[in-house]
């Protein structure tokens, strides 16, 4: 992609389980038996010992066991938990190394219905889309964890695999966009299935599915968590091993450059969506640049259940939306505030769908292209005034309503303003806003992009400003994300650089993407690691963060850990958002399609089970939810402390 293409698009824009509990007669309710089977290979299993489990914030307990017959039938009665995950874990009698899942049930406390079912098939893509779906809430007691979450992840498996049926959703199936996604769940459905029995070929598929450093995987459910942590484990001698079995079709016809399942979402006027957030349910809201197949602005928001599924009432309009712009933010009474670009206003719905703010919006603070948005700890609303992308240089604010109040609007000016399109909120109340220094009018005129420069002010809670960040690696900086340690991670559109700044100001790192990802946007994930996506290269990296015990042996903070050319999939295409779940899917907005003529993105993509889970909406720092706490999530962060930045000494 070259430099001029990219300043004319940004104008626009599992382990093994252990023992568990069986506890004496639940009171929970009593549906119908369970009845399943167990296929191996394509052929039925006999003899395999089947466990049917209940896992939630609390643990993992046993609901009844069976063995297969002949036919590898089973049937179990059991006690219907009211809020867990159930699901079926099948051992095979012949090898303890051959071990099948799939869920089942999904309880109340997450963002989706509901569900259970009374036939199941357990098989390998059964496996594959449950250990994917709940990457980040397996370990060796079996499937554990905190609400939303857990039952968010439950209900995505069954968006990969059926788990009546034993074959692949409907939502891979019917999408073309996914069909590399169908393929590589096919391959590794047909890898593990190598383990039917013990042979050489299985031997090898453990070892080669060991964790950098580890053991090989003890089991089938182990060797494809490792591959859900870790994607870019042995890509060509896995790929080579599943050729050998052609159980699942169609599989892929080339080595991947790592093992990832991404899953486009689309919706009715669902098109060139700008940014993502996600509420308390784990629901998706995003803005909308344009109508389906025009340059036209948008007038919906659109909202997705954890699945996918438009809820809410989306498509959502009025409010005065008109075009969203680059920015949501959800505020403490789960209100969402939405700038809208095209109308130069905020738009406000509540946690249900329900249009908040007038049918013009609120301009209240004099707001002209409005970007970022952000709340702080004291309910304060912060908008990035970016005066659009073709304003002449030097223009633009940051404007308060206070408590969410449009009317006492408080515009903040500095000189350093330079149109500014993020902000984010510190674990001090204050607002970090990157001045993108973008006034594409003069830099189109020039063959050569040079130095375009950019800029982060930091404003403290008082709402004055603190200090301008200056430094040469700062150049067109658009999205900014704050980890759990107050560091600031900056995308620098033209240079393709991840800019690293402590929370004194002073730059920590500057870290180099290939040149063509022009990244747009940054996310955090609950062990700190950093994900970025990029409109360029129709791609997202991730970074070792500040958290190096979460990144492989010897990476250190901002080593590039996903493959060369970033993780790539037929359903992504140019990037400008990235947001964490409290599930641990990595979503990202599909804003365009092409560079050249522009043409809107199709979707929100979901890379399954890749990050570690944050608690939605943001408080404002990245947070991982606990099992171990009264809730999964605490209150918004601290406020108090430095309001300069050369009162916090420089880590040593």
């Amino acid at each position: 992609m070259s430099w001029a293409a990219a300043a004319a698009a940004a104008a626009s824009a599992a382990l093994a389980l252990g023992t568990v509990s069986t506890p004496a007669a639940s009171p929970d309710a009593v549906p119908g038996p369970l009845h399943g089977t167990v296929v191996g290979a394509g052929q039925p299993l006999r003899g395999v010992q089947v466990r049917l489990l209940a896992g939630s914030r609390s643990g993992v307990r046993e609901l009844g066991r069976a063995t297969t017959d002949a036919s590898g039938s089973f049937t179990i009665a059991h006690a219907e938990p009211a809020d867990a995950v159930v699901y079926v874990e099948a051992a095979s009698a012949a090898t303890r190394r051959f071990r099948l899942r799939s869920v089942v049930g999904v309880g109340a406390g997450g963002g989706v219905p509901q569900r259970t079912v009374n036939t199941v098939t357990v098989n390998e893509l059964t496996t594959v889309a449950t250990t994917y779906a709940l990457a980040q809430f397996s370990d060796q007691r079996g499937i554990t964890g905190p609400s939303p979450g857990l039952q968010n992840a439950a209900a995505t498996s069954f968006t990969l695999a059926d788990p009546v049926t034993g074959k692949p959703a409907a939502a891979v199936t019917a999408d073309s966009a996914n069909s590399q996604t169908l393929a590589t769940l096919d391959t590794l459905a047909n890898l593990i299935s190598l383990c039917t029995a013990d042979n050489p070929r299985c031997d090898q598929v453990l070892r080669l599915a060991a964790p950098p450093g580890g053991a090989a995987a003890a089991d089938t459910v182990q060797a494809v968590g490792n591959l859900a942590h870790n994607p870019t484990l042995s890509p060509a001698d896995l790929y080579a091993l599943a050729r050998e079995a052609n159980v699942f079709t169609p599989a892929l016809t080339a080595p991947p450059t790592a093992w990832i399942l991404a899953l486009r979402h689309t919706a009715t006027d669902l098109y060139a969506p700008g940014r993502i957030a996600f509420d308390a349910q784990g629901n998706a809201w995003a803005t909308n640049n344009w109508l389906p197949g025009t340059r036209t602005p948008n007038p919906f928001v659109t909202v997705q259940d954890p699945t996918g599924v438009p809820t809410l009432g989306s498509p959502i309009s009025g409010g005065g939306m008109k075009g969203g712009a680059w920015g949501i933010a959800i505020d403490h009474d789960g209100s969402v505030w939405i700038p809208s670009y095209g109308g130069n206003v905020m738009s406000k719905y509540s946690a249900a769908g329900a249009v908040l703010s007038p049918p013009t919006g609120w301009k209240n603070g004099g707001l002209n292209h409005p970007q970022g948005t952000a709340v702080d700890q004291r309910g304060n609303l912060w908008i990035a005034n970016s005066y659009g992308l073709k304003g002449k240089p030097g223009q633009g604010s940051v404007v308060v309503y206070p408590h969410g109040d449009p009317s006492k609007a408080i515009t903040i000016t500095d000189a350093g303003f330079n149109h500014p399109f993020a902000v984010q909120i510190d674990g001090y109340g204050r607002a970090w806003v990157t001045n993108s220094h973008l006034s594409f009018a003069e830099i189109l005129e020039n063959k050569r992009p040079g130095k375009v420069g950019g800029s982060v002010t930091v404003i403290g809670p008082d709402f004055r400003p603190i200090a301008s960040i200056n430094d040469s690696s700062l150049q067109a900086p658009v999205g900014l994300a704050l980890d759990s340690e107050g560091n600031a991670w900056v995308a620098n559109f033209f240079s393709s650089a991840i800019t690293r700044i402590r929370p004194n100001g002073t730059v920590a790192g500057v870290h180099q993407l290939p040149g063509t990802v022009f990244p747009w946007s940054v996310a955090v994930d609950g062990t700190d690691r950093v994900w970025v996506a990029g409109f360029g290269a129709s791609s997202v990296s991730l970074l070792c963060g500040v958290n190096t015990a979460a990144c492989p042996l010897g990476a250190t903070g901002g080593t590039v850990l996903s493959p060369g050319a970033g993780f790539r999939n037929e359903a992504i295409q140019h990037l400008t958002a990235v947001q964490i779940d409290a599930s641990g899917n990595v979503w990202v907005a599909n804003n365009w399609a092409r560079i050249i003529p522009p043409t809107g993105g199709e979707g929100l993509v979901e890379l399954i089970g890749l990050a570690t889970p944050v608690c939605t909406p943001l408080t404002p720092l990245p947070v991982r939810p606990s099992s171990t706490t009264p809730t999964a999530c605490s209150t918004p962060g601290r406020v108090g402390g430095p309001t300069r930045l050369q009162e916090q000494r420089a880590p040593q």
